[in-house]
């Protein structure tokens, strides 16, 4: 038996002896979550820094803190949600109650990317925590300083049968997903999610897949430009444009197009000096590969703003690239860099033609004065989630659920969403033996017709 063949039947007997179960012991283990990202801290900041060169600001606002309110919000309303859920019954089951119990599902792999490598390691695994599963995380190998710090704190924090981290490259991945798991939860590129969901199908394991995908980000005449190219230039450059639902292309009104420009590159120097890559603070490229991807697309095109880079340091400077159209190669694949290109529309209707290239994405961003047009983009457009006149805030809100469609994923998860995500609604209906109707069985003289009645 190898040792994640060991690892996994190790869980599987910790789930069965049912000591996940009680709110009591989940709470504990969200508290001692939360306990060691407080202490730390300081390592989180250094490690990310490394990686990916993030600055103290984006670690606060995109990785450390948005978990310090996604553990605090689950603990304050855990109870409410294991809750067994009452619902009602019809008349044909008369004396009965009718219930859905809150399962959790057992042991849960959770695959995690290198873009946020803390966020999105231990968003899930709050989720899987407070649903009552154990969980094993496999980090990202592209950023190996993260990684190797998520393993020191889960191995120092907890038991190994109840949470570990095992590390590696695709072939760790593809021995993980031989094993008889309960659940898994990817998140990372569509390509990578069809091979999970292969692999899941062919044992039954479900799964949720937060894949990706271009994100339209529309400007419409009405916009306020200032508003949108402030909102739009932190969406799209936060992270080196390394972020699943970050503005993938802009599509604007051609009447507004060079007002707009203007408005974004005041914004992108005012964010990050008229050289971000001398100031230290802009996220570098995860590596050699993507940085040479992401450079090969600035030959196509007219640059507008930026296309500075630098091999050295993997960086390139916030981009503004026209006259580009659906035949160009970085319109092919979701652009995952600081490269914004921009195509233009006149009338609304355009819009469906442009986004049928690149379907269901997993956010879209519009921005409107209009409510007629912001809400004929909601209802007529199919995409995850995103927002009205800015980018990216609706991740921020843990009331709101945070996922895919179609190719962008499947399943959803953050607050309640996350608990959710990691439990099964399981069916019960109980019965009364204080009596018995008799018109529910075949030998009834009269139950035909009290049938017909009630099903009516």
């Amino acid at each position: 038996m190898t040792d994640i063949q060991t690892l996994v039947q190790n869980q599987k007997t910790m789930f069965r002896a049912g000591k996940t179960m009680t709110y009591t012991y989940r709470i504990h283990q969200l508290q001692k979550l939360q306990e060691m990202l407080n202490r730390y801290e300081p390592r989180i900041y250094e490690s990310l820094h490394k990686d990916l060169n993030k600055s103290s600001y984006e670690v606060l606002t995109t990785e450390f803190g948005f978990l310090q309110q996604e553990i605090n919000y689950t603990i304050k309303h855990l109870r409410e949600w294991m809750q067994p859920k009452k619902v009602k019954t019809p008349t044909t089951h008369k004396g009965a109650k009718s219930l859905i119990y809150k399962q959790p599902y057992g042991v849960t792999l959770i695959i995690s990317p290198w873009n946020y490598p803390l966020h999105l390691a231990i968003a899930p695994l709050i989720g899987a925590i407070a649903a009552g599963n154990t969980a094993i995380i496999k980090p990202s190998e592209l950023t190996p300083y993260t990684s190797e710090l998520i393993k020191e704190m889960i191995t120092e924090t907890f038991e190994e049968k109840y949470i570990t981290v095992v590390q590696g490259d695709k072939e760790v991945s593809q021995e993980l997903l031989e094993q008889p798991l309960d659940f898994i939860f990817f998140t990372g590129s569509v390509n990578v999610g069809k091979i999970i969901m292969e692999k899941a199908s062919q044992q039954l394991i479900p799964v949720t897949l937060e894949l990706g995908g271009k994100s339209p980000c529309i400007v419409d005449k009405d916009a306020k430009l200032e508003y949108a190219a402030r909102r739009i230039t932190w969406g799209k450059f936060v992270n080196a444009g390394q972020t699943c639902v970050a503005p993938d292309y802009l599509l604007v009104h051609r009447d507004i197009k060079q007002p707009l420009i203007d408005h974004l590159k005041k914004e992108i120097e005012k964010m990050y000096s008229e050289d971000p890559m001398q100031s230290g603070d802009f996220s570098k490229i995860v590596n050699d590969a993507h940085f040479d991807r992401l450079v090969s697309y600035l030959d196509q095109g007219k640059i507008v703003y930026g296309g500075k880079s630098d091999r050295t340091n993997r960086q390139i400077n916030p981009t503004l690239v026209d006259n580009v159209d659906w035949t160009s190669k970085m319109m092919h694949d979701e652009i995952f860099g600081p490269i914004l290109p921009i195509l233009t529309y006149e009338n609304l209707e355009e819009i469906h033609d442009h986004i049928e290239h690149s379907r269901n994405p997993l956010a879209l961003y519009f921005f409107s004065e209009n409510e007629k047009k912001q809400e004929w983009a909601i209802k007529n457009i199919s995409f995850g989630g995103g927002c009205i006149n800015d980018t990216i805030m609706h991740l921020g809100n843990n009331q709101l659920p945070f996922g895919g469609i179609g190719t962008s994923g499947i399943g959803k998860y953050h607050g309640k969403y996350s608990f959710d995500a990691f439990t099964h609604e399981k069916s019960v209906l109980k019965q009364t033996t204080s009596f018995d109707l008799a018109f529910r069985y075949p030998n009834s003289k009269v139950g035909r017709k009290i049938l017909k009645k009630l099903f009516k």
